[in-house]
Formats: structure tokens, sequence, C-alpha cells
């Protein structure tokens, strides 16, 4: 882990060492107007992921306010993108502590989280499948469907196992013969009591999940803002290549905000730095930049996707007072685990 953001460095500079400079120059000459459009852009995106998290959570009947939604959204992906491979979990934690913070149930909470990762993953297979499809990709698209059913069918088979007695009978006997292993070890007097009313607090939670309804319309809505989510951040990309005074190649750019995905979720470097503009870069190029512009145009899409989120993201969790590794969230990330995806 160590070594793995450097070694993309080195990568970078290896690959693009005959761009890298031009690339810079680009840079240099970076439309203002078109810059400013592209945060423009990824600001939307990021209310939108927390827009649709708001709409799940309003089944507690007390959602945060938006400007709350905003500000824990903005932290949490910072967090994701500052740590590699523990980052997405952690970032799970800090959103379930927040919601925690402002009264919302643990079972709400965690079927908010749950049902927000499965669409999110879902709508960003569905952009990917269409832009494999638009540039004639048929593998890519079969691809982008046998991924997405690789994240998708875990997590929804939990959620629906919750509404069917013998599904969740099994889950529940399953999760309970690990407790009772858990229990045989050596514990402290307050740590056992905890542990004898651990059937009763799963069955409670599990009854919780089994009961939260909402509206299909309000589905769609959540599954709507998803796909606003990922459009606007690969729009963000967009209005990058042109803040470099360079053509948007239309039929390669789905794909290539693709690459970029995918390899950004691998979690081996910090928000998948290196890997990114690697991946991105690479794409661009075969759909038409030059080496030097599509670099460019990925640099500058980095310093709004990557950097300027990590910076406001940490500056806005300073401000909240909490932060992902304090002790004050143990029992309610023990909780979490109990019954996340």
């Amino acid at each position: 882990m160590r070594v793995a953001a450097p070694a993309a460095v080195v990568a970078i500079v290896l690959v693009y060492h005959r761009d890298l400079l031009r690339s810079l120059g680009v840079l240099d000459r970076l439309s203002g107007k078109w810059f400013v459009l592209a945060v423009a852009a990824e600001a939307a995106s990021i209310l939108a992921f927390a827009s649709s998290r708001r709409r799940l959570l309003q089944v507690s009947g007390r959602p945060p306010s938006r400007r709350a939604m905003a500000g824990i959204t903005c932290a949490a992906s910072a967090v994701s993108m500052s740590l590699p491979f523990a980052g997405t979990g952690l970032a799970t934690v800090y959103s379930y502590r927040q919601f925690r913070r402002r009264g919302i149930d643990s079972a709400t909470t965690g079927w908010t989280l749950a049902v927000s990762g499965i669409f999110s993953t879902s709508s960003l297979a569905l952009l990917l499948v269409a832009g494999a499809i638009a540039g004639g990709e048929t593998v890519g698209a079969a691809v982008g469907f046998a991924g997405a059913a690789v994240y998708l069918v875990p997590g929804a088979a939990v959620l629906l196992a919750v509404r069917y007695g013998r599904v969740r009978g099994a889950l529940s006997r399953l999760v309970l013969r690990a407790a009772r292993g858990v229990r045989r070890l050596p514990h402290r007097e307050a740590s056992r009591a905890r542990l004898d009313s651990f059937p009763a607090r799963l069955e409670g939670f599990l009854d919780r999940i089994a009961s939260i309804r909402l509206p299909p319309r309000d589905y769609a809505a959540v599954f709507g803002l998803a796909v606003v989510n990922w459009a606007a951040d690969c729009g963000a990309l967009a209005l990058a290549i042109v803040a470099t005074g360079q053509p948007v190649p239309w039929h390669g750019l789905l794909l290539a905000y693709g690459a970029g995905a995918a390899v950004g979720s691998t979690g081996l470097t910090p928000g998948g730095f290196g890997l990114v503009e690697l991946a991105v870069a690479a794409a661009l190029t075969a759909g038409g930049l030059s080496g030097s512009g599509a670099l460019a145009a990925v640099l500058a899409y980095r310093m709004v996707n990557f950097w300027l989120v990590i910076l406001i993201g940490w500056i806005i969790m300073l401000v909240l007072g909490d932060r992902p590794g304090a002790s004050a969230g143990r029992e309610a990330v023990g909780t979490a685990r109990t019954g996340s995806r």
C-alpha cells in the first residue's frame, strides 16, 4: 500500500514522459470559465448523491437537512478518497455515525446505506452499458452487465432475504451461530451481557428492516438521482476536456469515464490516485485526443473530482467535529457490522 501511489506516479511519468511537459503547458492555458463549470458539475454530482440518500432516510420521518446531507456526503467522499483499501469502509462508517447522531435508528441507517450502494452501482453499470452500446462495443456491454451482477446480487439478496421467513431464519441462525462461537471466548462481564442480549437485538433489527416501506415512485427518484450523480461527474470530465481547448470525444467519453471508475474502485491507491489518471488518459487517447491533451484534461478533471473534494471534505469534517477513527463511534460501528451489507 505504501508503494502503490508512488508506483502509479512513476508509471505516469514513464508512459507520458514525452507529453508531460506539454500537458502542463496546456494546463497553463486552461479556460477559467469552463473549469468553473466543471466544478459546478462536480458539485451537482455530490448534491445528487446526497439527495438520493436523504430521500431514503425520509422513511425515518426525520431526515437530515439538505445542507447537512451535502456536508456529510462531501466529508465521506473525502474519507473514501484519502485511504487505500479501507477508505470506502471508513466512509460508510462515518456516514453511519453521522446519521445516528441525528437520531436516525440503526436499522433505517443500515438499510439506507445498503440500498444507496446497490442503486449507485446499478446506475453506474447502466451508464457504462449505454456507453458501450453507443460506441459499438458489444463485448464491453456484456462485461458491464456481468460486473453489475457481481456487485448487485449479494446486497440485493440480503435485503430481500429479510422479507422472507425461511431465508431470514437461515440468515439469523448463521449469525447467531457465529455469535455463540464468540461468546465462548473470555470476555468481561459487560461484554458478556451484550452477547447474551444479542439474539433479541438481532431479531429486532431484522424486524425493523423488514418493516421499512418506500413507495415505488420514491425508489424511482432515488435511482434517477443516482444516475444524475454519475452523469454529472462524467460531465465534469467533459467540461475539463473543453477547458483545455479540445473537442470532447463523445463516442468514447463514457467508456473512458468507466475505465477510471473501474480502476478507482480497486482501492489500490487513495481514490485511485495515479491509476485513474493513467486509465482515463489512455482511453481518451484511444478516443482521438493527443497524449498531452488527454493527460492535461485528466489532470484538470482530477483537480475537481479528487483534490478539491478532499480539501473541502476534510474541512467540513473538522467543522462537524467527528472523525472516522474516534472512539465515540465504537458502539455504532458494532451495530453497523451487525446489519450492513
